[in-house]
């Protein structure tokens, strides 16, 4: 998390992106941003697909402020393609899904800190000053259900870190129970090109069947949104 500490301290060539489905809430965090450092540029997304397109044009940005229930995603899979498609972000998550399970899994997912979506303006300049200091951000109060030796979801996520974005969207569409020919018709891509990823991607989880990549994703609660309880994004 060093280099992208120090990107973000370098004062007036900051970029930031913002992913949320709402655009006054965009607009909100575009002002606060604006607020509580020199940024270069901020942009806006509303969708998973379209932060990605703006990454992918060279519009790499030093911090990314990420809804994780979007249209077109929802769990801690869009987190991870991110995390993939632009390593040296700085990704603050805002969710108001800010129970200490969620935390605990979008932390070890890749996120670089985490702040309840609805927190007042001076909760997210701590959260960026943390971040400029090389330090992970969690809310007043967060407890890790799990402790730093669990090793189960942790782990989970961890592996599925590994993956690219486009496995991930393969996992993604194999936990929905597609077979190699509609995810390549989804994706438009070959067949034989599923297949590789599908092999690739049991190589990095440690298992050798789709079941069992499935299992893995599921004991992350990779490709749904965590928390039972509870209502919104």
């Amino acid at each position: 998390m060093t280099n992208r500490a120090q990107r973000l301290t370098e004062t007036g060539q900051n970029r930031a992106l913002v992913v949320d489905d709402h655009p006054l809430f965009c607009d909100a965090l575009t002002l606060t941003l604006q607020s509580i450092a020199d940024f270069e540029e901020i942009r806006t997304a509303g969708t998973l697909e379209k932060a990605l397109e703006v990454v992918a044009q060279g519009g790499q940005p030093d911090l990314v402020i990420l809804d994780l229930n979007l249209p077109d995603v929802n769990g801690l899979d869009g987190l991870v393609r991110l995390r993939n498609a632009a390593p040296g972000a700085a990704i603050l998550i805002a969710s108001s899904m800010a129970d200490n399970r969620m935390i605990s899994h979008a932390i070890k997912a890749g996120a670089d800190g985490f702040v309840p979506k609805h927190s007042q303006r001076s909760v997210f300049r701590r959260a960026f000053e943390a971040l400029a200091r090389g330090e992970a951000f969690t809310p007043d109060g967060y407890i890790d259900p799990h402790g730093p030796g669990d090793s189960g979801a942790g782990d989970a996520l961890s592996r599925l870190a590994t993956l690219t974005n486009q496995q991930a969207r393969i996992l993604s569409l194999i936990c929905e129970g597609k077979l190699n020919k509609q995810i390549a018709y989804d994706l438009s891509i070959a067949e034989t090109t599923v297949k590789a990823h599908v092999t690739a991607i049991m190589r990095k989880l440690g298992v050798h069947s789709r079941t069992q990549a499935v299992l893995i994703a599921q004991e992350a609660n990779f490709n749904r949104v965590l928390p039972t309880e509870g209502t919104g994004a």
